[in-house]
């Protein structure tokens, strides 16, 4: 590692830090309903959304029919979104043609199951593409469609982690607000007004927003190129700060026009994970006692800086196999320069490191270097990431939700440590809550080894409709345990609603556009229904006193003891896993041997 890469690390972190308070305490007064700078401008409006919705302000649900709202405007978004990708070739701004019968020679087109799997998709907050959407979208699905679910999707994420932070601060009490409400306040006052403005400074620096068609240039040699624009920086803003990840381009935020400056790269990376950072301190403002939020936070920073230094140094010294082409000393070989296979010129290792490692913190798929890349080491971060729920600051609202659940289950560790029964903010945790808590991480734990096993051995006979014949595995670009990382990370990310790959598996096919949709339906509701069951269960109770027997939920003791649970429960969960890819991979390139076929061999 370098100074300069260890720098830059160091100098974000430390900009995160100062926007996580004042952000966090504004969303504590939107979610209280108390008065913000933004309301002589928005209230009215929001006044108006209530009205013509139907929807009582002072009208607070339970928490069945909180999640019977949840779950009825995300099948809602699913059926608009479907439709609207099943539909596009009829409907207006759409200057290529896709789906009209006349589309270009490289479209794909929007298949059933590749909509279905879209939709999911973008439904969950998962954004996970198996198409390119330069060649498969037009304008309209992806502004009305995909950019609206990249707004409503994270508001909904918010509104959950709202609800649960609800069941901690009340007592006696047997609802947790209304989720219309929340959802409407979260897209208002938080959403809105934030992409607007990170909209414009994409603009500004670069970032292309136009209704045109595509651009037709003449190359130096002789032969036009089709150039893509459109409606990208008002697409842009949301899918960072919303966690969704979703790329206009294929090539998602690598592409020049997603992503054109390393300013531009810096403030992405710190979009991503600015809301679910000061959502921490929210928690700690509405429960009354902001130690407890930055108990939270100081946890996800010890893992986030571990990923992130571990997966730098891996890129950084690079690849063993191409020490003749440099330096070799007796303590190590290394690779001169590092690892830049997959990385762009313009961002470098140490940001690229940095972006891999906080995409797969919060649940935002978007890339600025293919991970497929990355030394093996270094793939591993970011997929141990995904595997730890993704509560390393996390997507938006299902990050402190899912730290909160593992703080349940760290809590309830403790308390049999010493023999109590256990306590969170004056909550006694029993037997429903921890429960809902296991059946929250199992459930994703499930999803990604069940599939991922079922993947790696599947066959199909010849003329079968759900793949192309031959093993599932055929879809893959490399063999041996590399190949398996690549499943692995397909169902991992798909399952804990991220939409990153590794890019080396050709997923476009019904069996796995099907079965990926399927892993984030249960990764995304497997999640939130059980962290609102808890939420539930916490505000009917009263609250103890404190005592001397009481483990204090700030320090550094339950900040340690929060990240062991974490890094335990994923390293019991997935250690097996990850020792058939990445881990046996490591040790297989020290011995001179590769499985990547894009550019080196299997060595022997």
């Amino acid at each position: 590692m370098t100074p300069s890469g260890v720098l830059y690390i160091v100098v974000f972190f430390l900009v995160l830090l100062a926007v996580t308070k004042p952000l966090g305490l504004f969303m504590a007064h939107v979610y209280e309903g108390k008065r913000t700078f933004l309301h002589p401008l928005l209230r009215p409006l929001e006044r108006l959304i209530y009205r013509l919705c139907g929807i009582r302000e002072d009208s607070e649900q339970r928490w069945t029919q909180y999640a019977a709202s949840l779950l009825a405007f995300s099948l809602v978004s699913f059926l608009f979104v479907y439709a609207i990708q099943r539909l596009q070739g009829f409907l207006p701004f759409n200057p290529m043609g896709f789906s009209t019968g006349h589309p270009p020679g490289n479209a794909t087109p929007m298949t059933p199951d590749l909509a279905f799997n879209t939709a999911v998709s973008f439904m969950t907050n998962t954004n996970w593409q198996a198409y390119g959407g330069e060649t498969t979208l037009s304008y309209f699905v992806q502004m009305l469609a995909l950019t609206v679910q990249n707004f409503v999707s994270a508001a909904a994420g918010i509104a959950v982690a709202i609800a649960l932070i609800r069941g901690f601060a009340r007592k006696q009490m047997d609802t947790l607000g209304n989720f219309w409400v929340d959802l409407t306040r979260g897209t208002l006052y938080v959403m809105l007004p934030l992409c607007f403005v990170f909209a414009i400074f994409l603009c500004a620096r670069g970032v292309p927003q136009t209704l045109e068609p595509y651009v037709k240039a003449k190359t130096l040699e002789g032969p036009t190129q089709t150039i893509a624009v459109g409606p990208v920086a008002s697409q842009e803003a949301p899918k960072m700060l919303g966690t969704n990840g979703g790329g206009f381009f294929n090539a998602n935020s690598a592409h020049p026009f997603e992503n054109p400056t390393p300013l531009t790269n810096f403030m992405e990376i710190l979009a991503i994970l600015a809301i679910s950072s000061g959502l921490t301190y929210t928690f700690g403002k509405m429960v009354g006692d902001t130690r407890q939020g930055w108990g939270l936070f100081a946890a996800m920073a010890v893992l986030f800086f571990a990923g992130v230094f571990v997966c730098y140094g891996s890129e950084r010294a690079g690849n063993p196999i191409l020490a003749h082409l440099g330096i070799e000393t007796a303590a190590a070989r290394g690779q001169p320069g590092g690892n830049m296979e997959g990385k762009e010129v313009r961002f470098g290792i140490a940001s690229s490191a940095l972006w891999a490692t906080a995409t797969t913190d919060a649940s935002n798929g978007s890339v600025n270097s293919m991970h497929d890349s990355y030394t093996p080491l270094g793939g591993l971060i970011p997929m141990f990431n995904l595997q730890t729920d993704e509560v390393i600051f996390g997507g938006t609202g299902s990050g402190l939700y899912g730290i909160l659940l593992y703080a349940v289950v760290g809590v309830f560790i403790a308390g049999l440590m010493v023999g109590r029964t256990p306590e969170y903010l004056g909550k006694k945790i029993e037997q429903k809550e921890v429960k809902m808590a296991m059946v929250a991480i199992i459930v994703t734990a499930f999803a990604i080894l069940v599939f991922s096993a079922l993947c790696s051995v599947a066959k199909f006979p010849a003329h079968g409709y759900w793949n192309p014949p031959g093993p599932a595995t055929a879809n893959l670009a490399n063999d041996g345990p590399h190949g398996f990382s690549e499943i692995l990370y397909a169902f991992s990310s798909a399952s804990e609603n991220n939409g990153s790959a590794f890019a080396g598996i050709n997923v476009n096919t019904p069996w796995y556009n099907l079965l990926l949709g399927l892993a984030m339906l249960i990764g995304r509701f497997g999640f939130m229904l059980p962290a609102l069951a808890i939420a539930g269960s916490l505000a009917t109770k009263k609250k103890v006193p404190v005592t001397s027997g009481t483990l204090p939920t700030y320090g550094a003791l339950w900040v340690g003891l929060l990240v062991a649970t974490i890094v335990i429960v994923g390293a019991l969960t997935f250690f097996p896993a990850l020792s058939l890819g990445p881990i046996v991979e490591q040790f297989l390139m020290h011995q001179g041997k590769t499985f990547s076929m894009l550019i080196f061999p299997v060595w022997s």
